[in-house]
């Protein structure tokens, strides 16, 4: 099987998570998936074989060399987003990709003004949806790139790695694909998440995260005899909202420049709720921003009586910098690894996290590689055939590299 039968197969198994299930994974069509592919690792020979009852598979390729190989690992993710459908997808291929639009179906666009990223794969193969729905590539390409990489090493013995533990996982895309993942059993040294975009990236720096719900009271009285005694609590909401820096937003900040994001709003003239993520590089910015959505409650309580607004910030993620600093050969032997395989690093910040982060900082470092897939949780997600491969290529490298990393 080629990987692109492999990434074409995985991608008829709707795996779509949820964000408001108190289950573990959070839809149980995640576990049809999970049966299937712990049976396909079966049937490629892969041995330690395991599914737990929360979803989550681990595996080993047994080392073909004697000596102290460091364990090493692959970590994949098989939900994917809850902001587009992944029911009934139809992948269609587009061979020798010319550099012009690609229509997906009729008034179904992927235009090269908006989506320029596409100018960099003329000349490749490229997956595409029908628009109708995500492609699935985040993170299923992840999953075929490191199967395919697997099976390609026990067809060739005389490539010599150690052992190599891989994992997959529900519920990333939640935020939750690490929560349940058992570090102890998977017992690596370092691993490495096959969860990056475009061909070349190389991450290992990521956002601190913290969500923060603000409730707002208000008293809610007959409009036509209000005055004095009404306190509109979808006005207060607005003006709290209007406290905090109207530059530090998603939509207009960018490389390591932090941001409150205003996710949802629900109000009435009785109580609004406000939830929002907060994101910074830096730790001690990320630790400012937290204290000012505190200082706006204050502030605003000052004004309208206490328990009018009230603020809780809750810390979801950390960035794995502080972790990968003092393991920087897990960082050197990926970029030998690139290099030895042609393909150039693009080494920058997640404006996100990954399992890894998570991971990172319980005592597993593992930074995140590129798995090919652009424009991610939408229509217009697209993957090109060649970076799947490269970065298949770049797993195999890994392995044998880490083979050498005691001599």
């Amino acid at each position: 099987m080629t990987i692109t039968e492999r990434f074409l197969n995985y991608t008829q198994f709707d795996t779509q998570s949820a964000e408001d299930s108190a289950t573990v994974p959070s839809t149980p069509k995640q576990l049809v998936f999970a049966k299937y592919l712990k049976e396909e690792l079966e049937r490629e020979g892969l041995d330690d074989v395991q599914l737990d009852d929360k979803g989550y598979i681990y595996a080993t390729l047994k080392a073909n060399v004697k000596g102290s190989v460091p364990v090493i690992g692959f970590i994949s993710h098989y939900d994917t987003s809850p902001d587009c459908s992944g029911a009934n997808i139809k992948p269609r291929i587009v061979e020798h990709y010319n550099g012009h639009d690609i229509t997906l179906s009729e008034g179904i666009v992927t235009k090269v003004d908006t989506f320029p990223e596409l100018l960099s794969h003329v000349g490749e193969d490229l997956i595409v949806t029908d628009g109708h729905t995500l492609l699935g590539a985040d993170d299923k390409a992840g999953i075929a790139e490191i199967v395919q990489a697997m099976v390609w090493l026990q067809q060739h013995p005389e490539v010599k790695h150690g052992t190599v533990r891989i994992a997959f996982n529900p519920d990333e895309e939640i935020g939750m694909g690490a929560h349940h993942f058992d570090v102890e059993k998977f017992g690596c040294e370092w691993a490495y998440t096959m969860d990056g975009g475009d061909v070349g990236e190389l991450e290992f720096e990521n956002f601190n995260a913290a969500s923060a719900k603000i409730t707002v009271r208000g008293v809610s009285v007959h409009p036509g005899y209000a005055k004095g005694k009404m306190m509109n609590a979808s006005r207060l909401a607005v003006e709290y909202v209007q406290m905090l820096p109207p530059l530090e937003v998603p939509e207009q900040t960018e490389g390591y420049q932090g941001f409150y994001h205003l996710t949802s709003i629900q109000s009435s003239t009785e109580q609004a709720r406000l939830t929002y993520i907060i994101r910074d590089h830096d730790r001690d910015r990320f630790e400012e921003r937290k204290r000012e959505v505190m200082r706006c409650a204050r502030l605003m309580n000052e004004k309208y009586g206490e328990g009018t607004v009230e603020a809780e910030v809750s810390d979801q993620y950390y960035n794995m910098k502080e972790k990968i600093d003092s393991q920087m050969h897990v960082i050197d032997i990926v970029l030998k690894a690139m290099q030895e395989v042609g393909v150039a690093p693009k080494v920058q910040p997640i404006r996100g996290g990954t399992d890894g982060a998570q991971l990172s900082f319980r005592g597993l470092p593992c930074p995140n590689i590129f798995a090919g897939g652009v424009n991610f949780h939408g229509p217009h997600e697209f993957v090109s055939i060649q970076s799947m491969e490269k970065a298949m290529q770049v797993i195999i490298k890994i392995c044998e590299l880490t083979a050498k990393f005691n001599d």
